[in-house]
């Protein structure tokens, strides 16, 4: 399972929002660092296991960061240091482990990857802890819930606090570090920009009284962006920016992430009952129930470190320009250039999982979504696109008005499908209540 937090944090280092002193290593950051980010996490659950690898750099004009996926490398994890499985690229700089592939608690994994110009790197071993099953989930609401780096626009904090318990296993030092997975109904499931929604393909230099674009027969289902090709009979080419929203056609869930990193040491409550542990902050997106996964993962005393770093430096940065520019390096090592600094951490957990149904009845006032300056929404359930996109759904005109006009195919306008991916998903998810 996905978890851009990690990476989303570790991109924050990069570009100077958080600092600290960390062993091995600090990355100075200046307008020419060039860095290596690796993500990973290896789970016992029957999930996609993957490693994800991006070089994050600074423009050299304008000291802006990015991060590109570093693609076509050799990945493979070394199992108790004698199996190797090899990962295979799914996605540009994401490599993922055999499907049937699971860690399993007290084995040891160790990733090993190899560059296309030939570069390798080694992490240290990770030996998975096993982690206690949560007991209990509770919910609060609260109209500060966010903290302020994570506040929505306008200031807006409201959110429901959730909060678990458990047994802290007796006679042992445990690490812990929860995370959290949001399902919320999603009703507008595609955006085209300068372009249409095709369900059919659109015949190339095909037209119709210069009005027309013309629908073929196979399916397309994706956005059409007509090219210009100065072609007489070619429509006339529209002019300026503009987007068109498209509703779903089956049902459909966005699915969110945690963004902030939480991690516990029981050294003060060892072998007893951990109580009223707040695990995850829900933003109030939306007025409708929702599905929450809360995940309690097991962590090494070295992983717990680096991860603890990163827990402080997000609840003490007061903003750019008050942090100074260091980013931490993980375990993860160049064995051509050991003084070569690779930011990230590659861990292997133990996890425990419990779905909480919320359904946000305690809530007041109104939701971020419907908070926009300009008014309510003229389009149905549009709360969380307005949550998560900060305007309102636009959806194409009826004919004569939309700019791009297709003759043939199916009804004008069309909805979208709901394409399965790490943030949205057509199928019902385990535990959805409605």
């Amino acid at each position: 399972m996905r978890f851009p937090h990690i990476l989303f944090y570790i991109g924050l280092l990069v570009v100077g929002l958080l600092a600290a002193c960390v062993d091995p290593a600090d990355i100075i950051i200046n307008a020419s660092v060039n860095v290596l980010v690796v993500d990973g996490t290896i789970t016992n659950l029957p999930e996609p296991q993957i490693i994800r690898l991006n070089r994050s750099k600074a423009d050299p004009v304008t000291g802006r960061f990015g991060t590109t996926p570093v693609t076509k490398a050799t990945v493979e994890v070394v199992v108790d240091s004698v199996q190797v499985i090899a990962c295979h690229e799914t996605v540009d700089g994401s490599y993922q482990l055999p499907s049937d592939f699971r860690g399993q608690v007290n084995h040891s994994y160790q990733l090993r990857f190899m560059l296309s110009d030939g570069t390798r790197y080694v992490s240290t071993q990770q030996t998975m802890q096993a982690v206690p099953p949560i007991n209990s989930v509770s919910a609060q609401f609260s109209l500060t819930s966010l903290p302020v780096e994570l506040q929505l626009a306008g200031q807006f904090r409201a959110g429901h606090d959730l909060f678990i318990g458990l047994n802290d296993p007796a006679n042992q030092h445990n690490y812990y570090r929860w995370e959290w997975v949001l399902w919320e109904k999603q009703s507008w499931c595609r955006s085209c920009q300068q372009g249409v929604y095709a369900v059919n393909n659109i015949l190339p230099h095909t037209y119709k009284d210069r009005l027309f674009y013309v629908s073929g027969n196979d399916t397309y289902e994706d956005c059409f962006v007509p090219i210009n090709y100065n072609e007489a009979a070619q429509p006339p080419f529209p002019s300026g920016l503009y987007v068109y929203d498209y509703p779903c056609r089956t049902q459909c869930w966005e699915i969110l992430y945690s963004s902030s990193i939480n991690v516990f040491d029981d050294q003060f409550s060892n072998g007893g009952q951990i109580r009223g542990r707040k695990v995850a902050q829900i933003p109030y997106y939306d007025s409708t129930a929702c599905l929450v996964e809360i995940r309690q993962l097991a962590l090494t005393p070295k992983a717990y470190s680096y991860f603890k770093l990163f827990q402080d430096q997000t609840q003490s940065t007061g903003g750019l320009a008050d942090t100074p520019p260091s980013a931490p390096v993980g375990n993860i090592l160049n064995t051509g250039d050991p003084g070569e600094h690779v930011v990230g951490y590659f861990t292997a957990s133990g996890v425990s999982t419990v779905r909480y149904w919320l359904d946000r009845k305690d809530a007041k006032g109104l939701p971020f979504g419907e908070t926009d300056p300009a008014g309510p929404s003229k389009q149905k359930d549009a709360e969380l696109f307005y949550a998560l996109k900060l305007r309102q759904p636009i959806p194409e005109p009826i004919y004569p008005y939309p700019n791009i006009r297709v003759l043939g195919g199916p009804q004008r306008p069309p909805t979208a499908l709901c394409v399965p991916s790490d943030s949205r998903t057509p199928y019902k998810p385990e535990g959805w209540r409605e």
